[in-house]
């Protein structure tokens, strides 16, 4: 148990998408100029985050990785088929991507509207299939270990998103120099909140 809070707690400040690898940038930035929006963005990215990973560590344990496929038979024991994992993840994401698509749709149709593009381009956000390889390169010893740093992972881009949402909205009326308006502004600040979430590093768990 200790092991999953470890997991769950380091996916969400230390080793967090945004913050640790700038990760998801894309819809980011350009999704968190309201926190309504973002809001919305997030718990999209959450959800896709919680289910591809665990379907992809099964795909990983069981099908790609090699000896995976021994559960068919002794003769399928040398078959190695990890070069097939960028291909496989990404049709797991752009999957789970297309069923929020049409969740939010039919839940939220001016939810929907406000996130545009942003909401398919989830499928192409790397933080989604950043989450997968760091899933698979960390080795997780059971599919409980990667959901819970899906679910972490997903908290912590919520956070970032919503965080700086509610920045940009109050800068507004702040008096910022012409020149650093819009996304200038919102770069220096993300830099200095990537500054910020560093000092949870030194948190042993």
């Amino acid at each position: 148990m200790q092991e999953l809070v470890n997991i769950f707690i380091k996916s969400i400040f230390i080793d967090n998408m945004i913050f640790a690898y700038f990760l998801g940038m894309c819809s980011y930035l350009a999704v968190s100029k309201t926190v309504k929006t973002s809001v919305g963005m997030g718990f999209a990215v959450i959800f896709v985050l919680g289910i591809t990973i665990p379907i992809n560590y099964l795909l990983e344990k069981y099908v790609l990785k090699q000896g995976a496929l021994t559960w068919l038979g002794d003769s399928f024991a040398d078959v190695d088929l990890s070069f097939l994992s960028f291909i496989m993840f990404i049709a797991v994401i752009a999957s789970m991507v297309q069923l929020v698509e049409m969740i939010v749709e039919k839940i939220s149709p001016a939810l929907y509207g406000s996130l545009g593009i942003f909401l398919p381009l989830i499928a192409v956000n790397c933080a989604i299939l950043g989450g997968s390889l760091f899933m698979q390169e960390r080795a997780y010893n059971s599919i409980v270990e990667a959901t819970v740093f899906g679910l972490g992972s997903g908290i912590g881009w919520f956070l970032a998103i919503v965080a700086i949402a509610a920045i940009r909205e109050k800068i507004r009326y702040s008096h910022v120099p012409g020149p650093l308006r819009g996304l200038g502004i919102t770069f220096i600040i993300t830099g200095l909140m990537g500054i910020a979430f560093m000092s949870f590093m030194g948190i042993k768990l």
